[in-house]
């Protein structure tokens, strides 16, 4: 059985294909097709610079997904607690694991939803939820790291500019001024 679009008219993955690449041209961002269906967009944002998500035109659904980051390394409970609690906030997507514990934001859409707007919103929606929640989950799961690599930039002289974010968290002392908030979830502390 085929989806029907809104003419009425049954909607096939080369149908949803050509909507997406349509759709991709129209927003203007970077994206590679490197089999028919299949695309991965770079998705810029300013916390988590780059999301490479997946749109992946299926028979009869849109799967949507991209990496979020790699399994933490401590604070377990908290971590997968703090991006549970989102996802009962998200639109078209949500946080889930991979067998191994790396998170992805996934969702899948019907193949209708391959309209200029609907592909608007659901990549608006999965670079808001992963830049926004990036240095949140960092500091709950990869606290110990981020003061071990700040010690480490501190001691060789490197630049500290990609770990800002988390001075409150590394180095108290070193805060940038005029930053009135840090990485940690608000009422959580590592």
């Amino acid at each position: 059985m085929n989806d029907v679009g809104a003419a009425g008219l049954p909607v096939t993955r080369a149908d949803a294909g050509a909507a997406i690449e349509s759709a991709l041209a129209g927003l203007g961002l970077a994206w590679e097709s490197p089999q028919p269906g299949s695309y991965l967009v770079r998705l810029e944002g300013q916390h988590k610079l780059a999301t490479m998500t997946w749109l992946i035109a299926g028979t009869h659904s849109l799967h949507v997904e991209a990496f979020f980051c790699r399994q933490p390394d401590e604070n377990h409970a908290r971590f997968y607690r703090f991006l549970l609690d989102r996802n009962g906030r998200m639109y078209g997507v949500h946080f889930a694991l991979d067998p191994v514990g790396d998170v992805y934001l996934v969702g899948r859409l019907p193949l209708t939803s391959a309209s200029a707007d609907e592909i608007d919103r659901i990549l608006g929606c999965m670079l808001s939820y992963s830049d926004e929640n990036f240095d949140a989950a960092l500091a709950l799961g990869f606290a110990s790291s981020i003061r071990k690599e700040w010690a480490w930039r501190v001691k060789r002289g490197e630049s500290l500019a990609n770990l800002r974010a988390f001075a409150a968290l590394a180095d108290p002392e070193h805060r940038w001024p005029g930053d009135q908030q840090h990485a940690t979830p608000q009422g959580d502390t590592p």
